[in-house]
């Protein structure tokens, strides 16, 4: 997919950026559970993997340069996860990533899997950025903060 598709243009107001970041996900074997269904916990797996793509396709920084060489570390400190109706095994999801919040050092992004255009899974996570040296929250760059701001919307 190129980057022309990984961004979902929207009508924009005062209130967001008109953009969302779209990322396809293949629901693997791995990710279900004997019931043929996604696997609750591998659901976070999923919103972290479409995390780390927002950065390299979208903020233009590969997450594990920012990890390993920045040493800026996002971890997640609050989740809530609606499950609207289950992913199976071979379905070719959708992860459309938007930010409802901006603070100095925390992040909330929306995190809706679709089928289809069906919402499968909602979710709303909240991440801090933080200093992996001392473990202690740093502001967000500049460059980061104008990327989150282009894919604002309201919850």
């Amino acid at each position: 997919m190129n980057e022309a598709t990984r961004i979902l243009k929207t009508t924009s107001n005062a209130n967001d950026g008109g953009e969302t970041f779209l990322t396809p996900r293949l629901i693997r074997f791995s990710d279900v559970d004997p019931a043929g269904i996604a696997y609750y916990p591998r659901i976070h797996n999923i919103i972290h993997e479409a995390f780390e793509d927002l950065f390299e396709e979208y903020i233009g920084e590969r997450y594990y340069h920012v990890l390993q060489k920045q040493h800026i570390g996002f971890p997640m400190v609050h989740t809530e996860i609606d499950f609207v109706s289950p992913l199976h095994f071979g379905d070719r999801a959708q992860v459309k990533v938007n930010c409802f919040k901006l603070g100095k050092s925390s992040i909330g992004l929306r995190y809706r899997i679709e089928l289809n255009g069906r919402i499968c899974v909602d979710a709303r996570t909240t991440v801090v950025c933080i200093s992996t040296k001392t473990m202690k929250s740093i502001a967000l760059t500049d460059n980061w903060r104008e990327c989150f701001k282009r894919i604002m919307a309201p919850l």
